[in-house]
């Protein structure tokens, strides 16, 4: 089912490739950081959906409200990402965790278990690289949102700068 919902991500994004490699990559280094921090399979299996499906909202976002801000992709991403999941076949009995993640990542007050706290470091792992962070910034960002020992060793070996 994750490669059914990884296509069907591609496919609703269609030619907006900097959108789907920026899902990819957050997936991949929230499965990494899944493992070394020791998920059970099926959170590695809630974590590695709500990756792939974390931006899902934008279009609609942008659509709606003429922005990719992270307050109206939260608001526009779980319906969407429902019906991808249904699609896929993705058990209902997932979708709860996995919608939470998909429609909170952006905030981070709401972090409420280690799966939430991996998708937020992935995406500050890429989004630190893509948005061409000053290196006071990475630093700040590394110090405040990276709790893991996994996200940070990551973070430190990837970003000198913030100071590891």
């Amino acid at each position: 089912m994750e490669k059914a919902v990884m296509a069907e991500m591609i496919s609703y994004f269609g030619a907006d490739v900097r959108r789907i490699n920026h899902a990819l990559k957050v997936h991949a280094f929230a499965s990494l950081l899944g493992a070394q921090e020791g998920l059970s399979s099926g959170e590695l299996y809630t974590l590695s959906l709500a990756a792939l499906l974390h931006d899902i909202g934008i279009r609609e976002a942008e659509r709606k409200y003429h922005s990719s801000a992270g307050k109206y992709q939260e608001i526009e991403g779980p319906p969407v990402a429902r019906e991808i999941l249904l699609k896929c076949g993705v058990p209902e009995r997932e979708h709860a965790r996995i919608l939470h993640l998909i429609g909170n990542h952006h905030s981070y007050a709401k972090i409420d278990g280690k799966d939430f706290q991996l998708l937020v470091e992935a995406d500050f792992l890429v989004n630190i690289y893509e948005d061409q962070m000053e290196p006071a910034a990475t630093k700040s960002a590394v110090a405040k949102y990276f709790k893991t020992d996994s996200g940070r060793r990551l973070a430190f070996s990837m970003y000198p700068c913030a100071g590891g």
